[in-house]
């Protein structure tokens, strides 16, 4: 597995071969396809235990300390993990196999809200905001700290993994301590009619 994330992170889904992974892990094919049944479930594989790895570093400091403290620690998690984890993130970001309806960033957001939205729920219940709620927020601070953990991977101009956890943060956070109960938009303003000349 090891072996296969490397290659699939630095080849792609589509272009990595089992043949290659085979050799540089130092087995057979037929011991992979023994193990896994096919690439796409030794990539499966890859997958839910890069998942699994992210989301064990996100769920401590979300499930621990203070709203605030808990809210930079996951975006710090997360954010080291792509620092630490370059082949990891790029398995979980690239494209997947064509059968596999979501593509990389789109899964990785959607499970990783998917697997914090319990904690999500119980801190909006007790915080009195509707429970129902909590997924449209869990995909919306996650997707943002996902985007941004990809730009900051693709080359990050420089930035340091820490200051680009204290401003996505410091965003997040000033947005969730404003959090209206009921929230509203604001009126759309009825464009003017045209005015008619008299001929």
């Amino acid at each position: 597995m090891e072996v296969g994330r490397a290659v699939f992170a630095a080849s792609g889904y589509e272009s990595a071969s089992i043949e290659e992974i085979a050799r540089q892990a130092g087995v057979s094919k037929p011991i992979v396809y023994e193990h896994f049944g096919s690439k796409e479930g030794l990539h499966a594989a890859v997958v839910d235990r890069e998942l699994d790895t992210l989301v064990a570093r996100v769920l401590k400091p979300i499930s621990e300390g203070a709203p605030r403290e808990r809210f930079e620690g996951a975006v710090l998690a997360f954010l080291s993990y792509v620092k630490d984890e370059p082949e990891g993130f790029a398995v979980l970001t690239r494209d997947p196999p064509s059968a596999q309806a979501r593509r990389g960033l789109t899964r990785v957001i959607g499970d990783t809200a998917e697997r914090v939205g319990d904690v999500f729920a119980a801190s909006f219940k007790s915080a009195g905001f509707n429970p129902r709620a909590a997924p449209i927020y869990a995909n919306a601070l996650v997707g943002m700290v996902t985007q941004v953990g990809q730009w900051w991977a693709a080359g990050g101009h420089g930035v340091s993994i820490e200051l680009v956890a204290k401003h996505v943060a410091a965003l997040g956070w000033m947005g969730m301590r404003h959090l209206p109960k009921d929230p509203e938009m604001l009126p759309t303003k009825k464009p003017k009619a045209a005015r008619t000349t008299p001929r």
